[in-house]
């Protein structure tokens, strides 16, 4: 799906678990996120925390956004 998303001029990003599978389908634009069950947070931390981990992961994603790649990308 995120191919042909990007084929149509959409830029994406492709937030993912395991990365591995994320560059097998292809994906451009490949953010890091934390784990399976939880991809944007971690509920054993405290509510400030995992507003934390949000937020850098989601501002990762919107730089990966504005981001011309011309390769498979992972941001860190």
């Amino acid at each position: 799906m995120v191919k042909e998303i990007e084929r149509a001029g959409i830029p994406v990003v492709h937030l993912c678990t395991v990365v591995p599978i994320s560059l097998t389908v292809g994906a451009n634009r490949i953010v890091p996120a934390i784990a399976i069950p939880y991809p944007l947070g971690n509920p054993a931390v405290s509510m400030e925390e995992e507003k934390v981990i949000r937020r850098n992961i989601c501002e990762k994603a919107l730089v990966a956004l504005t981001t011309e790649v011309t390769e498979q990308t992972v941001f860190e």
